[in-house]
């Protein structure tokens, strides 16, 4: 068979069911040396499952997949290595008790082995972070590090492994502007030296922004391929859901009640102050929006209001009621809703089922459960509801959690949190990871909590959600918030300064 020199990916007519879903059908596709191209699509599309196929962590039912022109073992994470391709994937993999070299070397070379021999291993990881942009300490601790520095470290890795091929799954979901722009300056250098670069979105910005070509995944198929000098926002938009997308935008209404107060907050974690001085206040039928760069304090406030930590100084008042002591248990209870940020670690039992994770935080509700045993039948039915109202897609009830797509699981915490008409919501990072028929979505269904008279505290860290959602805006940074300004006078440029930090501590404050 002649082998095409630019030639480096060509999937052929690759179809896969898990029982009776349609992940991938029928698909076909060719990368070549030197492109960048876009799996764009809504979550459950199929772009995952197709490239576990590529990597080798999926047996496909039909079709074939060939590397610079030769074709891969089914179901062969090794072969697909040796062939080139190197994959890092939305979670990473990585250990967070060894170090960077520890873990780029892990699986290729032996720990045991001669003194000369890791120091040509680290000279090599120091050449390649070198020339691609990829700044990282060889011997620091990976659970030391962010999450920006952990994809570098994914990325060395397969580099390490001498990756012609790199698919990159979600590889912005959790990563600030500004990290998310460094990386796509590596990826461009990258494909500039040969390498085949896919990656897996569904930004509709991103893909634009950086992709030489993008194929728009929809129900298991490709339905269109398109560039970004053609292509417009609203287009890709509307094939990757099939129909058209609007996102709705808030309608001011008179506020209510506090249920949410802060008074000169403080918590301090050993010898470090993660929250300082926080003042603000939470009323009903209204939403406020609290931005930063990750990292500044935003968890720490998050864990006070859900109830996993009580503040070193000053008051904290939920619902009227002074938190003094750590009882998420009664806050669930009084009607407070926690969208978490990272939904797998602690937004659901990755292991349990999909309708054990549904009703997890009302189990000992009556609705429920009767003398401690589980009504399995009245929690089917909810899950059943929850599933077919949000849209979760990709989930048989008895399936295990962490087989969801990121976007799909984040579905199912949303759903389970906002059918239990919550009095409060703290909603940590609530659209990260979904597509934008998703993200519609969960803002309409926001915006309907709140004419509810449901408060909410957004935390976020996109721009255009908090100016379209919140009514009030403030600014976190180093574990300081700014004074809160009205969303009317809100841009971007603006908010910007305040998540470095820049604020006047008197004007526009609300």
């Amino acid at each position: 068979m002649k082998v095409e020199p630019d030639i480096a990916i060509r999937l052929q007519r690759i179809t896969k069911r898990f029982g009776p879903l349609l992940a991938n059908n029928g698909i076909s596709l060719v990368v070549g040396r030197r492109e960048i191209v876009a799996l764009l699509g809504e979550n459950g599309a199929g772009k995952t499952t197709l490239m576990n196929i590529l990597f080798g962590h999926y047996v496909a039912d039909e079709g074939t997949v060939e590397v610079f022109g030769r074709h891969l073992t089914p179901g062969s994470t090794r072969a697909a290595i040796a062939a080139g391709v190197g994959m890092v994937h939305q979670h990473f993999t990585l250990a967070a008790n060894l170090t960077v070299i520890e873990n780029i070397e892990s699986g290729t070379e032996s720990f045991l082995r001669p003194k000369l021999a890791r120091r040509w291993s680290r000279q090599r990881l120091c050449g390649l972070s070198s020339r691609f942009g990829l700044a990282v300490d060889p011997d620091a601790l990976v659970g030391t590090l962010s999450i920006g520095e952990r994809q570098r470290v994914e990325i060395l890795k397969a580099l390490y492994r001498e990756a012609q091929v790199l698919v990159l799954d979600e590889p912005t979901a959790v990563l600030t502007p500004q990290e998310a722009s460094s990386l796509f300056a590596t990826l461009r250098r990258m494909a500039a030296e040969g390498l085949a670069i896919i990656f897996i979105s569904h930004k509709l910005d991103e893909v634009r922004a950086n992709a030489d070509r993008i194929l728009v995944l929809r129900a298991g198929a490709i339905v269109a391929e398109r560039t970004p000098a053609t292509a417009t926002r609203d287009e890709l938009a509307e094939l990757m859901v099939g129909r058209r997308v609007v996102r709705p935008r808030r309608d001011p209404l008179p506020s209510g009640i506090p249920l949410l107060e802060a008074q000169g907050v403080s918590l301090h974690d050993g010898h470090q102050l993660r929250l300082d001085n926080a003042t603000f206040t939470v009323r009903e039928r209204e939403i406020l929006g609290l931005v930063g760069v990750s990292g500044n304090g935003q968890g720490a406030l998050a864990d006070l209001v859900t109830g996993l930590a009580v503040p070193t100084s000053g008051r904290l008042t939920v619902l009227g009621k002074p938190i003094l002591q750590s009882d998420p248990r009664w806050l669930v209870a009084a009607g407070v809703a926690r969208i978490p940020d990272d939904r797998h670690a602690v937004g659901v039992v990755g292991d349990m089922s999909v309708w054990k994770n549904a009703i997890i935080e009302r189990v000992g509700t009556p609705r429920f459960s009767r003398c401690g045993i589980i009504r399995r039948n009245a929690a089917m039915m909810y899950t059943r509801e929850l599933v077919e109202r949000y849209d979760i897609r990709g989930a048989p009830l008895d399936r295990r959690a962490r087989l969801l797509s990121g976007g799909n699981l984040q579905k199912l915490i949303l759903g389970r949190n906002l059918a239990a008409a919550p009095r409060l919501i703290i909603a940590n990072q609530p659209t990260r990871g979904l597509d934008e028929g998703a993200v519609a979505r969960v803002h309409t269904q926001l915006l309907e909590a709140k004419r509810r008279s449901t408060g909410i505290l957004l935390i976020t860290e996109d721009l255009d959600e908090v100016t379209a959602l919140a009514d009030r805006i403030m600014a976190i940074y180093r574990g300081r918030l700014s004074p809160t300004i009205p969303a009317e006078i809100a841009d971007a440029r603006g908010l910007g300064l305040m998540m470095a930090g820049h604020w006047d501590e008197t004007s526009n404050a609300v």
